[in-house]
């Protein structure tokens, strides 16, 4: 199909921040044209007038298989959520919940203006989760959860040793690359305190070997780096690096509590770092060194982390709480608006390595694209673009969302995703997932 959005104000998030009044042609699932566009027909035409088009929103850790925890684990420090209610839910999930907790997932994201995610799930049934991304149009790149370590976790979330790499690798024969390329598979060790040095070097040997991104957990909280010490005698990235993990393919959530020796080894080796501000508030973890990881040169994207611990997927809410909590550590202006959507858009393609396919509007790059309204009377006057993203606008605004080429959202409405379907199946599932995890 080929698809037209006319008359927007594009932000095109390129190397120079181009911002472009005019159109943007979409033909075979890539951007064919970016300003005034000729005339040729199109098989669709969207009018984005009064409207910003950018690049779709990128979020760099989600765990899709919580959306049905949501409201079933708050107010709890990260090892007590862990502890006594993620875990035992993600055990008790079946087939049928997992399915509902994606799809909803995929409802909230789209609707949000979110094209793209690295998400880790659960221990078991993962292609269920793939199943229903795949069929929603979501671009994502997805893991299944290794643990093979802890004594605290639940009997069906701890797996041996060899059978989680080898169902991890049989995920990744089935599932990298489906879609036309739009689903990809990458290990998901889940974080040191759950996982022994055997699977981790086991991980960054397969990594080294044939490319695939390793998405993990690295020093969110201070008592799971007092965990990290006492089994290890090292600080929990130097023990990451010690195993072999630390490279560039190594996209590591969090990183709240990482000191000057940290900081640097995750320059040195061009680890990922993926913030969510909204989930270390939440779970009381602390306020990431977004600033000076910057300064450093560290790549730094955005993720909301799940509905078990924000409660909401929504990216404009992170991008605002990045901002503004650099600006009360730091002070004003030290991370303004446009780097923020940089990191939402930029920062997630380049964390994916996908840099050189999505993440902004250019010629020949695939066309995941949103069209944003700015005429809400929160939003107005909308003097400064970035700012009115960032300080102003909320998931609500997105109109349209596109991945791929295919219009995945329009005026507000999901395409083909049942909405009020989805909420009846969440609702009815994750009653039962409660029950089964006594935690209801």
């Amino acid at each position: 199909m080929s698809l037209l959005i006319r008359n927007g104000t594009i932000l095109t998030m390129s190397d120079a921040f181009e911002v472009v009044e005019g159109d943007v042609s979409i033909r075979d699932g890539r951007i064919a044209g970016v300003g005034r566009c000729d005339d040729a027909p199109h098989d669709h035409v969207i009018n984005a007038a009064g409207a910003l088009v950018m690049p779709g929103l990128i979020q760099t850790h989600l765990h899709l298989c919580q959306t049905l925890f949501r409201g079933l684990a708050d107010d709890l420090v990260l090892m007590d959520w862990l502890r006594t209610r993620v875990w035992p839910l993600e055990a008790a999930h079946t087939p049928a919940s997992l399915r509902a907790s994606a799809r909803l997932a995929a409802c909230e994201l789209l609707a949000g203006g979110t094209t793209a995610v690295l998400t880790m799930e659960t221990v078991h049934d993962t292609d269920v989760v793939c199943e229903e991304i795949a069929a929603s149009g979501l671009r994502a790149t997805i893991g299944k959860c290794l643990m093979d370590a802890d004594p605290d976790v639940p009997a069906r979330l701890r797996e041996p040793t060899r059978l989680a790499i080898d169902e991890a690798l049989a995920l990744k024969a089935r599932w990298h690359g489906a879609s036309d390329g739009r689903l990809r598979i990458a290990f998901a060790p889940r974080f040191a305190v759950a996982c022994s040095r055997e699977l981790l070097e086991a991980v960054g040997s397969l990594s080294a070997r044939d490319g695939t991104l390793v998405h993990t957990h690295a020093s969110e909280s201070r008592g799971e780096i007092d965990i990290v010490r006492a089994r290890t005698g090292m600080d929990n990235l130097p023990y990451l690096a010690a195993t072999g993990l630390a490279s560039p393919r190594l996209c590591a959530a969090h990183c709240v509590w990482v000191d000057d020796e940290a900081q640097a080894l995750i320059a040195g080796h061009d680890v990922k770092v993926m913030h969510c501000p909204g989930s270390n508030l939440k779970l009381g973890s602390g306020l990431a060194p977004i600033v000076e990881l910057r300064r450093r040169g560290v790549t730094v994207s955005l993720g909301a982390d799940g509905a078990a611990c924000n409660n909401r997927l929504d990216m404009f809410g992170e991008m605002r709480l990045a901002a503004v909590l650099q600006s009360v550590r730091l002070g004003p202006g030290l991370l303004p608006a446009r780097d923020v959507v940089w990191m939402a858009t930029r920062g997630g393609a380049r964390t994916l390595g996908l840099d050189d396919d999505i993440g902004s509007i250019e010629v020949g790059k695939r066309a995941d694209v949103i069209v944003v309204g700015r005429r809400g009377p929160h939003q107005a006057p909308a003097h400064d673009p970035y700012a009115t993203l960032v300080y102003a606008t909320s998931a609500s605004d997105v109109r349209t969302t596109v991945v791929d080429g295919c219009v995945l959202m329009d005026h507000g409405q999901l395409i083909g995703l049942d909405l009020e379907a989805t909420l009846d199946e969440a609702g009815r599932e994750a009653r039962q997932l409660a029950q089964r995890a006594g935690v209801a």
